[in-house]
C-alpha cells in the first residue's frame, strides 16, 4: 500500500542578486518528493538577475525595493503583505540581503 503524498508547502523565495540559490530550490522542486512548490520569488532590487531566471521557469515574480520605504517597519510590513497575498506557507532567504524583523 502507498501512502498519499503531502501537499506541497507553498514557497515564496526572496533575493536579492542573480539567483543562484533559488535556481538550485526551483530545480530541486521537479522532483516529486520535493516537500514545496515554489509559487513567488521576491527582491528587494528591481534589477536583481533572478527575477529573469525566475520569470523564464514560470515563477511568479515580485519586486519589494527597500528604497521606496521609509523605515524597515514599512518595508517589512510589504513584504509581509506580498506573502499574504501569495497565501505563502515557508519562506527561503535565498542570498536575500536584508534584515527582516
Amino acid at each position: 500500500m502507498t501512502t498519499p503524498a503531502q501537499p506541497r508547502r507553498r514557497t515564496a523565495v526572496l533575493i536579492s542578486g542573480r539567483g543562484s540559490n533559488m535556481r538550485a530550490l526551483i530545480d530541486a522542486q521537479n522532483d516529486a518528493t520535493y516537500p514545496a512548490e515554489i509559487v513567488l520569488v521576491v527582491s528587494n532590487r528591481p534589477d536583481a538577475a533572478g527575477l529573469d531566471v525566475a520569470k523564464a521557469a514560470g515563477v511568479s515574480t515580485r519586486v519589494v525595493d527597500h528604497r521606496d520605504f521609509s523605515d524597515r517597519d514599512a518595508f517589512n510590513l510589504a513584504i509581509d503583505q506580498s506573502l499574504r497575498d501569495e497565501e505563502i506557507d515557508l519562506v527561503c532567504l535565498a542570498g536575500f540581503m536584508r534584515l527582516l524583523t
